[in-house]
């Protein structure tokens, strides 16, 4: 429920802040405008103002929505009406109408980053982890333990910022200068080769390829709970547990236990652990476990139900907060919205060519559950889920394709260059080829959306 009223609420607001881009301009410019709609399809509730001519409707279909201006191309027109009519209005007004609505959407996009950058996001700190021999990082002389602090002379603040700057600059190519400071504070120069990299790495962690990972505390196998009615319980596996082996091999991580234990479903593992006796003091016991086969991703894994004890100062160390003062962040808003549409463009550019999967186009059932994840996760993380979504709905939008606005556009520059309107027949022309376009990209979108949830 949280994840369906998460993106009702989305898809409500982003349309209609869409929408009443292309209302505001339209009254600005003298078009009467019929019907205000949230949705598609039928009517389920109506609304009409006293000394309004705009009927303000909720349709069935919550996925879009619509204004139905004047127009001598859709219906007859009265005489008297005919200077209120959208296609009677010169050129420049038509498009000024048509691109008010994904303005709208990066309008919106850029109000709700500067009040996040106000009121502060929540980061990771940009400090690496295990640097992989042989990697661009290792080669770069990029150690475990430091922190960048700016790419190409731009500060990074946090772990997100990093990602999403080095995306943009593979798409460009190139090397990049890197500034870090080590543990101990001394300062540090890289030239990080990122020229290996091509578009196809972008369709999987590119960072990793790069060699940079998060630094994450160090978890020891050490017990920190034990599920109810679980495979551990019932071994005898308890709270401050220290597992030494795991099958004769030596444990020196959490993760190391969790990967002899997904890997043995159904299969006994021989755990030897030293648990604290406060009257006897350290002992050391060997217990059988036979993990449970679950179905993941896939694939069938093993799992006990324990989980690992965390130090929660260190782990909280690694969090930190990004925030600006109002001139600052509405700079660094503006900064957000400009280098999120242009790499969006440049992900579609390289998709039509071949270079990117079509993988990475999502569809509803993604972008439903992106918002039920984000609405679970605070109102910060709601709100950039809406930012950045916005920005996909401007974008998309104002790409060249009949039947959106960009396409709408097309045929009025083209009207510009001519000097007269495109004729019906190339509107009609229009109308089949963005139908076929739009069908394609949906039916690629909700393809992924399906093969992601089976895959979990």
């Amino acid at each position: 429920m949280i994840t369906l009223l998460a993106f009702v609420v989305a898809i409500a607001l982003l349309v209609v802040f869409h929408e009443f881009g292309h209302y505001w301009v339209a009254r600005r410019c003298g078009v009467k405008v019929l019907r205000f709609s949230l949705g598609f399809g039928n009517v389920i509730y109506s609304k009409r103002f006293a000394n309004s001519d705009t009927e303000w409707v909720i349709s069935a279909v919550p996925l879009g929505g619509y204004v139905k201006m004047l127009d001598e191309r859709e219906e007859e027109v009265a005489p008297e009406d005919l200077p209120y009519a959208f296609n009677r209005k010169p050129v420049l007004q038509r498009m000024a109408i048509v691109v008010a609505g994904p303005l709208a959407n990066f309008l919106l996009a850029i109000v709700l980053y500067w009040g996040l950058f106000i009121h502060g996001v929540p980061g990771l700190k940009p400090t690496l982890g295990d640097v992989p021999q042989g990697t661009p990082a290792a080669i770069a002389q990029m150690q475990s333990g430091e922190t960048i602090l700016s790419i190409n002379g731009e500060t990074i603040p946090s772990w997100q910022e990093l990602h999403w700057t080095l995306l943009n600059l593979v798409l460009k190519q190139g090397e990049v200068k890197v500034e870090a400071q080590s543990a101990s504070g001394a300062p540090l120069f890289h030239l990080l080769d990122i020229s290996g990299l091509e578009a196809k790495d972008l369709d999987s962690e590119f960072l990793d390829k790069l060699g940079l990972h998060l630094y994450q505390p160090v978890v020891l196998p050490v017990i920190g709970n034990v599920a109810e009615d679980s495979v551990a319980q019932r071994a005898g596996l308890q709270q401050g547990d220290h597992i030494l082996r795991a099958n004769g091999a030596a444990m020196q991580r959490w993760m190391d236990v969790v990967e002899v234990i997904r890997a043995h479903p159904e299969q006994a593992v021989q755990l030897e652990i030293r648990r604290e006796d406060g009257q006897r003091g350290a002992l050391t016991l060997q217990i059988t476990v036979v993990p449970q086969a679950v179905a993941e991703s896939g694939k069938t894994v093993g799992k006990i139900g324990a989980g690992p004890k965390v130090d929660e100062a260190a782990w909280q160390a690694m969090f930190i907060e990004v925030s600006y003062g109002p001139l600052e962040a509405l700079t660094q808003s503006l900064r957000k919205t400009w280098e999120t549409s242009v790499i969006s463009l440049e992900m579609l550019g390289k998709m039509v060519m071949g270079e990117v999967s079509m993988k990475n186009l999502s569809g509803p059932i993604t972008i439903a559950d992106y918002a039920g994840q984000s609405a679970k996760m605070g109102v910060v993380a709601y709100l950039s889920f809406l930012a950045l979504i916005s920005i996909s709905l401007g974008v998309l939008n104002l790409l060249p394709i009949p039947l959106l606005d960009g396409g709408h556009l097309l045929y009025y520059v083209a009207e510009l260059v001519k000097g007269s309107p495109a004729s019906e027949l190339a509107w009609e022309i229009g109308q089949k080829i963005g139908i076929a376009l739009l069908g394609t990209l949906m039916v690629f979108a909700i393809y992924n959306d399906i093969n992601r949830l089976v895959s979990g």
